[in-house]
């Protein structure tokens, strides 16, 4: 089957999260292999196209906007098919050099076609060239209804939306979980989902184990996912804040344990390993450079505390999926942990060596979260 799938706003960790984690086959496993010819046209590419033998859900992943299949008909005939009754159409345009008037003369086209038929017709209006997430979401475009349908074009070929990714949902998880501490920092449950994806196919209710786990957003996205959850953190406090907020959810498929990621012995197979590393402390402004350089080495010499002892109690072929922390600096760019030596020493075949578009941020975010992509060896 193929899909379009409309990405994130780090298009290169949305290809990551679909290429590492056998959705599709996207490109070997370095994701600094230019891959221009399978992205849209533009400075950054705003969706891909791609073949995949699975049934593929919006709601599994955290980078993807839009999840569109390929018609095999006309968009006409497909609309004429519809079931009787009010049919409400959006028409995204992603044709090299489409515009607003593009897009929408091509939806009043359909309309007119479909209204000569004797079908009644709503035309969402588009601001651009493409509808937004939200204008998709909120005028129910988003697959669920049969009548009511977003077509993508793409030069001469024509997609439909099956899936639009619900941002209601991702707010009411993140914000309706009764335990919260800004000072920790708060893992997106967007980046949640891509750190699980990322490690790959996983058998089912695989055991995911987040050693960091601090309010338990890896673990709440893991066992929506379907696998179980194993969380340990140094502090009693967030084991506790990770069982309310677990529990606010009605889940019961985890385990807690207080332990130091450095030194604790986990128990049970673990099927893969998924976390926020230690990202050094807060903070609101640049650092200096011997801030940063003490930063550095606190970070470093944790992560690679934790990865030595984790190395020793899972299984060759484990994936280890960890965000470490990089530092903005006043050239505007990123200073990240120089660990990937030592992490290679210590028994990983880590696969993103280059790590080139695979850090995660919002523009001018002070600690930007670095993902690496680890596997035992």
């Amino acid at each position: 089957m193929k899909y379009l799938a409309v990405l994130g706003r780090q298009p290169e960790i949305s290809i990551a999260e679909l290429a590492f984690g056998g959705f599709c086959q996207i490109f070997p496993s370095s994701i600094s292999q230019k891959f221009s010819d399978r992205l849209s046209p533009g400075l950054l590419p705003t969706y891909i196209e791609f073949v995949s033998d699975s049934v593929l859900d919006i709601n599994r992943f955290g980078g993807i906007l839009k999840l569109a299949i390929r018609l095999d008909v006309s968009p006409i005939k497909f609309l004429q098919e519809l079931p009787e009754g009010k049919i409400t159409i959006g028409v995204s345009d992603y044709s090299k050099g489409a515009l607003r008037k593009t897009a929408k003369t091509e939806a009043l086209k359909l309309k007119k076609i479909l209204m000569r038929h004797g079908r009644s017709v709503r035309v969402v209006e588009n601001k651009d060239a493409v509808l937004s997430t939200a204008t998709s979401l909120h005028n129910g475009l988003s697959g669920r209804n049969e009548r009511k349908v977003e077509l993508i074009k793409v030069d001469n070929e024509w997609y439909r939306v099956i899936g639009v990714q619900d941002i209601d949902a991702y707010t009411k998880r993140d914000q309706a979980r009764p335990a919260r501490d800004a000072r920790v920092g708060m893992l997106p449950p967007k980046l949640a989902q891509i750190l699980i994806n990322i490690c790959g196919p996983l058998k089912e209710k695989a055991t995911i184990l987040d050693p960091f786990c601090g309010t338990g957003v890896v673990l709440q996205e893991a066992i929506l996912m379907g696998y179980r959850a194993y969380g340990t953190d140094i502090s009693e406090r967030m084991i506790e804040y990770s069982k309310k907020n677990l529990d606010y959810f009605g889940f019961r498929n985890y385990k807690l344990e207080v332990g130091d990621a450095t030194s604790h012995k986990w128990t049970g197979k673990i099927g893969a390993v998924a976390c926020e590393g230690y990202l050094g402390k807060p903070m609101s402004q640049i650092p200096g450079k011997i801030k940063l350089k003490e930063q550095k080495q606190e970070c470093s010499e944790i992560i690679l505390g934790f990865l030595k002892n984790l190395n020793l109690q899972i299984e060759v072929g484990t994936p280890v999926v960890i965000a470490m922390p990089a530092w903005l600096r006043e050239d505007g760019k990123y200073e990240r942990l120089d660990v990937l030596d030592e992490i290679d020493k210590l028994g990983y075949n880590v696969n993103n060596k280059s790590r080139e578009g695979l850090l995660y941020h919002r523009p001018k975010q002070i600690v930007a979260r670095d993902i690496i992509i680890l596997r035992k060896r």
